[in-house]
């Protein structure tokens, strides 16, 4: 995989004729997030806008996958917006420079995955919790495979894909040898992962002050 960043522009040129996926973690924050947060995920999505732009020089965007987006048109990016309104900006914007948005989820599959893990949030008993566990287990291991087929079966030799997509989910991809894998890691990127370290070593504080 290539982080963009250290890529000289002999190694760019070298791509040509290869399949090439740029990837971008889906970051977003929650209605009640502190706002120092949300500031830091403004500034991360624009650092990606700008990343995108430099990394099309291995290859324009031809293909855009999306998690949860499992219809074409833009009218599928409506959900999006409500949650992360960035994601559709960038994705209308790409669609609109040639790019098209791929079905990119099975809803069935998307559908049970979803709903098992909500069960997780609610069970009480270890049994139960186990027994959930497997089927939620289950289900992501089908949805992560239907993606992966999804995106080798839609990404032609020599074309450029964009794929937004949780970094923990992206992660378990196992990509055919054949695809260049390009992460989207802006500098922000390590703002953010610092501040959740940062706030979970301070609420690990609170409860051991809380319990001496």
């Amino acid at each position: 995989m290539n982080e963009l960043g250290k890529i000289e522009r002999p190694d760019i040129e070298s791509f040509a004729g290869r399949r090439k996926l740029y990837c971008v973690a889906n970051i977003y924050a929650i209605e009640d997030a502190p706002d120092d947060f949300r500031n830091l995920v403004g500034k991360y999505w624009d650092e990606v806008v700008s990343q995108i732009d430099k990394v099309e020089a291995a290859g324009k965007i031809k293909k855009i996958f999306c998690e949860i987006v499992s219809q074409k048109g833009e009218e599928s990016l409506d959900m999006w917006a409500k949650i992360n309104e960035r994601v559709p900006e960038i994705i209308k914007k790409k669609m609109r420079d040639g790019g098209e948005l791929v079905p990119f989820e099975d809803e069935e599959i998307l559908g049970q995955y979803t709903d098992w893990g909500n069960c997780l949030r609610v069970v009480f008993t270890r049994q139960v919790f186990t027994k959930v566990l497997e089927f939620y287990n289950e289900f992501g291991e089908k949805r992560l495979q239907h993606i992966m087929t999804i995106i080798d079966s839609n990404l032609p030799e020599a074309e450029a894909g964009l794929l937004i997509m949780k970094d923990e989910d992206r992660a378990r991809l196992q990509f055919p040898a054949d695809i260049e894998v390009f992460l989207i890691t802006p500098p922000s990127y390590d703002d953010i992962v610092r501040w959740f370290r940062e706030r979970f070593r301070n609420r690990s504080n609170e409860k051991d002050e809380s319990a001496s």
